[in-house]
């Protein structure tokens, strides 16, 4: 079996050369560190093969919809017909569900929020004081998009390096993130709409998520 991996990551790119192999033996793995489309089109230079790309973890989630779209188009014309794409969606469900998940009790997706923070004071050298950030999540069953956000708790300045001050006031809030939830049928246009055609899809025990298999019409 023959594997192109693709990430933006060259840390994960060496990982997953080594590792993989070892998991899969038999695996032979080519690490092609880049953006996605300018690899995709690298890809294709290597070997005339029919492609399948695997695009999962719901990534497809952390695009607003109109942008989910737009890189689903511009994926299809990085493929010939017949290549296929396993995607993977978190779908809709219980809107108590989906909150609860985005605030949970031991707090990890505030850790994982206020992370970002303290990376910028490590590799920035700012002086955020993430006691002074809370976590806030937000769920519109309508239009399936959850979105967290830190909310500053008080008026304050942080420095960037030395060199820059930023102003929150208190009660301000800084958008960190989406995490899109689709019904299947939105799964299904998104692919007729962009130049595939859905053939399969396979879900969890509970329905949550679905892996959908499209091929490039």
């Amino acid at each position: 079996m023959i594997s192109l991996t693709i990430d933006i990551s060259e840390n994960v790119i060496n990982y997953l050369t080594v590792k993989l192999p070892v998991s899969l033996p038999g695996l032979q793995i080519t690490g092609l560190n880049g953006e996605y489309f300018e690899m995709l089109n690298k890809a294709a230079s290597l070997s005339g093969r029919r492609k399948v790309v695997m695009f999962l973890g719901s990534n497809i989630g952390n695009m607003p919809i109109n942008e989910a779209v737009d890189f689903c188009r511009e994926l299809r014309n990085h493929l010939a017909p017949g290549d296929m794409v396993i995607i993977g969606f978190d779908l809709k469900k219980s809107p108590k569900t989906i909150l609860a998940a985005y605030n949970d009790r031991g707090g990890i997706t505030k850790k994982f929020n206020l992370n970002l923070l303290e990376r910028i004071n490590r590799e920035l050298n700012a002086d955020f004081d993430l006691g002074q950030f809370d976590h806030y999540p937000t769920y519109d069953p309508e239009s399936g998009a959850c979105k967290s956000y830190l909310v500053s708790l008080k008026d304050q300045v942080i420095n960037i390096g030395g060199r820059e001050n930023i102003r929150f006031i208190k009660d301000e809030y800084i958008y960190m993130e989406i995490s899109q939830k689709f019904t299947i049928m939105q799964t299904d246009q998104m692919a007729e709409n962009t130049g595939f055609r859905p053939v399969n899809r396979f879900f969890d025990s509970k329905k949550w998520f679905v892996d959908t298999i499209w091929m490039a019409e």
